[in-house]
């Protein structure tokens, strides 16, 4: 059964990057019944000086991925999501390729969501955890 508010596939997603996602060339990838994916490149606007990829970076992408999932299970005329809360532990650098994230939500609740957010790197290890909170904000 699937979490989404309306039948969505990768295509419609295609060119939904805005912002800080296209500064750092976030791309969501795939798309299933109860999870969302995108990955970000590592190169010089998401590496820190000593050339690893930037632990705010890898937040970015966490929080990007799992703020638009959010929003995927919400009727948007009604409500939008707001980042409430991010939790992230770095476990492994990373120097080159792209980062892959994965979100899938541990709640949905009415006024708030919760999101387990893996970000691994080409070779499939773990990068970082990140567990992320969303306030569903009503709209007036």
């Amino acid at each position: 059964m699937s979490i989404w508010f309306n039948k969505l596939s990768i295509n419609d997603l295609k060119d939904s990057a805005t912002n800080m996602d296209k500064h750092l060339e976030i791309e969501f990838y795939d798309i299933g019944p109860d999870y969302l994916c995108a990955k970000m490149p590592i190169n010089e606007k998401t590496k820190q000086p000593f050339g690893l990829l930037h632990g705010g970076a890898s937040c970015v992408l966490a929080e990007s991925v799992a703020s638009f999932a959010a929003a995927l299970t919400l009727d948007l005329s009604k409500k939008i999501p707001v980042g409430l809360n991010l939790n992230a532990n770095h476990i492994k650098s990373a120097t080159e390729g792209y980062v892959y994230a994965k979100a899938t939500p541990k709640h949905i609740g009415n006024s708030t969501s919760l999101w387990d957010i893996v970000v691994t790197n080409e070779a499939g290890e773990i990068v970082s955890t990140v567990v992320f909170t969303a306030f569903h904000k009503i709209l007036k």
